[in-house]
């Protein structure tokens, strides 16, 4: 099969050909149909990930057919179409008997503990637990822009950060993640402020249903963007989140926030990079609540995929590029710079 393959970090990768690859007993080979582009790749391209071993094929977000099925797997058939949590979780361990998979124990994650999506086969471990079956008026692109991203945003605007209509709810960082937050927040009836450096994010912000979009890079650090939330929203954001995942959105995230706030962390901070100074006293000070978000497990997919059908939510609408498989090197060079926006999938 063809693949995107890394040997080196931070060195252009390159399309050749692999063997494909076989399922585990537990498991399925996939045939891609489509994935997506996520700056957590970026992150794995650069060696920010202790479990990635080179050679290296990225890639976590993608749907699919089902071509070929382990021996012990009861659930799953060739021919199924599916796509998965980037979580693929063991189904055994104390975190998954609790229905907590997106933290399980024994987690093995394609694109990062294993060959991922960015090419025409992908594996998946633990079939039974971790695959999602997918409606057929589905098509893959929208379905692999659930992905990581979508389904990520989903769980914490709903799950993790309990939005409740009327409220304020502030997103740094408009990219895949963040405009997805945008729109869930703002179909669940919550009013939104967008924060992002460049006007094109912000105004696929606006299309999603922002009611406020705040220019980050003009406002300069931390401080002057939070102040500029909490002027936006009468006091401060009830909910906000850091979708992209840095020092300066992370600390602005916080102090977003008005009293009994809720910040939910969805970028990632990769220790790599240092620890963000927090703002510990306003935690104290407002009781304030800090939560990560990891994913969502494959059980809770069903009600975002009915929102999904019914039109509620519009995941299609947030893809911005789409490319074959050569062109995927050059577009993940790119994943760190602030002028990409929407969400990039690839076809095999």
């Amino acid at each position: 099969m063809r693949a995107v393959v890394v040997e080196e970090f931070g060195v252009a990768p390159e399309v050749r050909e692999v063997p494909d690859p076989a399922p585990t007993p537990d498991g399925v080979v996939v045939r891609v149909g489509a994935t997506g582009l996520c700056r957590s790749d970026w992150h794995s391209w650069q060696g920010h990930d202790p479990d990635i071993r080179l050679p290296h094929v990225p890639g976590h977000e993608f749907a699919g057919v089902v071509v070929a099925v382990g021996t012990e797997v009861r659930g799953w058939r060739p021919g199924d179409r599916v796509t998965a949590p980037f979580v693929c979780a063991c189904g055994r361990c104390p975190s998954c008997l609790a229905g907590d998979q997106q933290v399980c124990e024994r987690q093995t994650q394609p694109g990062f503990t294993g060959w991922g999506s960015f090419a025409e086969h992908v594996a998946v471990r633990d079939a039974d637990v971790n695959l999602v079956r997918l409606p057929d008026d589905l098509d893959d692109l929208t379905a692999a822009a659930l992905g990581c991203r979508f389904a990520t945003a989903f769980r914490a605007v709903v799950g993790q950060g309990r939005v409740a209509a009327g409220e304020w709810v502030a997103v740094h960082g408009c990219g895949g993640v963040g405009l997805s937050a945008v729109m869930i927040a703002a179909a669940s009836g919550a009013r939104v402020v967008a924060v992002d450096v460049t006007p094109a994010a912000l105004e696929l912000a606006r299309r999603c249903g922002a009611a406020v979009c705040l220019d980050g890079g003009a406002l300069g650090g931390p401080g002057e963007v939070a102040a500029a939330v909490r002027e936006a929203t009468g006091g401060g954001a009830h909910l906000s989140l850091d979708a992209l995942g840095s020092h300066a959105t992370c600390v602005a995230s916080v102090e977003s926030l008005r009293r009994r706030g809720r910040h939910v962390q969805v970028g990632l901070l990769p220790a790599a990079q240092g620890r963000p100074a927090l703002p510990m006293d306003l935690v104290i000070a407002y009781e304030l609540e800090l939560r990560g978000s990891h994913g969502m497990p494959a059980h809770a997919y069903p009600e975002m995929l009915r929102l999904v059908t019914a039109g509620v939510l519009r995941p299609g609408e947030l893809v911005t590029r789409t490319i074959d498989l050569a062109a995927a090197p050059q577009a993940l060079a790119t994943m760190d710079r602030p002028t990409v926006a929407g969400m990039c999938l690839i076809r095999p």
